[in-house]
């Protein structure tokens, strides 16, 4: 069982060897594009819709820190 859990760990690693030495090379990633996604996905899923897209727009600013509500 140890054997087949280690060639598969070992294929992985082959087959994304270039996007890893990429990170390596660059030192991008986009962690915080998958947090703000992430974020987003839950405003929608907790709204169940909106009647038009800037009420969307306006809770994504709110709850993402984009939009001031003091007058």
């Amino acid at each position: 069982m140890l054997i087949g859990v280690s060639s598969y760990k070992a294929k992985m690693i082959k087959d994304h060897l270039p996007n890893i030495l990429t990170y390596f090379k660059h030192r991008i990633s986009n962690p915080v594009a998958e947090g703000l996604n992430s974020k987003i996905q839950t405003i929608k899923a907790n709204a169940r819709g909106y009647r038009s897209f800037a009420g969307f727009r306006n809770s994504i600013l709110f709850y993402c820190g984009g939009l001031d509500m003091a007058p």
